[in-house]
């Protein structure tokens, strides 16, 4: 790439101006470098630089896109799913052409004859993958699995999940994230219909059906909803769901792997056991009912089905009040963050991840935990200059949020010591599941006990 280039993006907005050596050199950083590889990769499936820089600005705005640009985004999408197959079968070519060094296909050992053997025709079923969301999603789409991709994408541990006719639950969920500054309610909405349905037309036209999922709290949600979707239709697609990956110590989930690693976990998969799809659906019904009673004690039930369900509804009960402070399990790591020395919404975010066992939050809902501490005048958090936390992005512009200066306040010390409470200082109006928590239904969970505390009437 010539240095004409280089300016001529600087120009169109694609590039910021860079710093420049005391000589006047400009100096570009490994971002960048980065980023420039991603514009050549984007023109070489026929992206022009116009949409490049279209869908840039639509990226850096903390606002969703406009729906003209959403449908042009989809044909790209299309587009995009076109070349990937002519790449396959290309490369299935390829390899017929090739061929190995076996004496018989029927006896290969070296990986040709099941190259060649994709591209023709077989009894095996198509194949659908259905994962957490798009970044372990795109990184499927890379492996030479084949078959279609659906990512999930519900974060079901925020907002309601109450025991309601499935296209009443949809509703209620594109509301609330339509409410939280995730995009219109009808398109949520549309998004979520089209992901049941292509779940259950898989499911009736007996594709195989593969759930990739690993152990954290986001992903057994996501877990138990498609496997209880999957038990209205007394289907049992076949399992891939890991804790850990050999050689990296800090494993934090699929979407840090490569697609070669993801490979490697193929041959593990194994189809769901009539008992774990009655396990879902049981879990999921708890996760739904408005009293968290049986949520509990799925919490500290040993499910040889579903291992890592457990634990993972245990840290969603963390987000119930705590007996001694009020603070949910996200505020209290928040505050512990603040008070530690992480004084931006990012730094404490890093900070707040580091005292999870299994990190699943994103940082835009550690955000809105943030801004709702950070609010009124009995607040526990603030800027450094005194002032209320504004509303979290998406709602709020996302690089001045990011850039806030925060501190504890003497009401967040004393709360964070266990010498005040969360709830009678700021209120509380939030879901678990179908646990609608209010100052006149405060459900806590005590961790050490691991038990519920019921609401005391006021």
């Amino acid at each position: 790439m010539n240095v004409e280039t280089l300016r001529y993006y600087e120009r169109r907005g694609l590039l910021p101006t860079p710093h420049r050596t005391p000589s006047g050199h400009r100096r570009y950083d490994e971002e960048t470098v980065r980023f420039l590889g991603a514009i050549k990769e984007a023109q070489a499936v026929g992206f022009t630089l116009a949409e490049i820089a279209e869908y840039l600005r639509a990226a850096r705005r903390s606002t969703a896109p406009s729906e003209a640009l959403r449908v042009r985004m989809a044909a790209k999408i299309d587009q995009v799913d076109a070349r990937i197959a002519a790449l396959r079968r290309m490369r299935d070519e390829l390899a017929r052409v090739v061929g190995c060094a076996c004496t018989s296909l029927d006896h290969c050992t070296c990986g040709a004859a099941y190259l060649v053997r994709r591209g023709a025709p077989t009894s095996r079923p198509p194949l659908l993958h259905i994962t957490n969301g798009e970044s372990a999603g795109n990184t499927l789409r890379q492996t030479t699995l084949g078959g279609a991709v659906l990512p999930w994408q519900d974060v079901l541990h925020e907002g309601p999940v109450p025991a309601l006719p499935r296209q009443a639950l949809l509703r209620a969920r594109a509301r609330f994230l339509a409410d939280c500054g995730w995009g219109r309610q009808q398109a949520l909405l549309s998004s979520f219909e089209r992901r049941d349905r292509q779940l259950l037309e898989a499911l009736r036209d007996d594709l195989q059906v593969v759930l990739w999922f690993e152990h954290d709290l986001y992903d057994q949600l996501q877990l138990i909803d498609v496997l209880a979707l999957a038990h209205t239709e007394e289907a049992a697609p076949e399992l891939i769901v890991v804790g850990s990956f050999p050689g990296k110590p800090s494993f934090a989930g699929l979407g840090e792997l490569s697609a070669r690693e993801l490979e490697t976990l193929w041959p593990s998969r194994g189809r769901t056991t009539p008992a774990a799809l009655e396990a879902a659906t049981s879990a999921w019904a708890a996760l739904q009912a408005p009293e968290p009673t049986t949520l509990a004690e799925w919490a500290t039930r040993d499910t040889t089905q579903l291992p890592f369900l457990a634990p993972a509804l245990r840290r969603l009960l963390e987000e119930l009040p705590a007996p001694a402070d009020g603070l949910s399990g996200t505020e209290r790591r928040a505050l512990q963050a603040v008070a530690a020395g992480a004084h931006s919404p990012p730094a404490a975010f890093v900070a707040a991840q580091r005292l999870e066992d299994a990190p699943f939050l994103g940082d835009s809902w550690f955000y809105r935990a943030l801004s709702a501490l950070g609010q009124g005048k009995r607040r526990l958090l603030e800027t450094d200059d005194g002032t209320p936390l504004p509303p979290p992005p998406p709602l709020s512009d996302s690089q001045p949020f990011a850039r806030l200066r925060l501190r504890l306040t003497a009401t967040g010390e004393h709360t964070l010591r266990g010498e005040a409470d969360r709830v009678e200082l700021l209120d509380v109006d939030r879901w678990i599941g179908g646990t609608h928590i209010t100052p006149d239904n405060t459900w806590r969970w005590d961790t050490t006990e691991l038990k519920l505390v019921r609401p005391s009437r006021r």
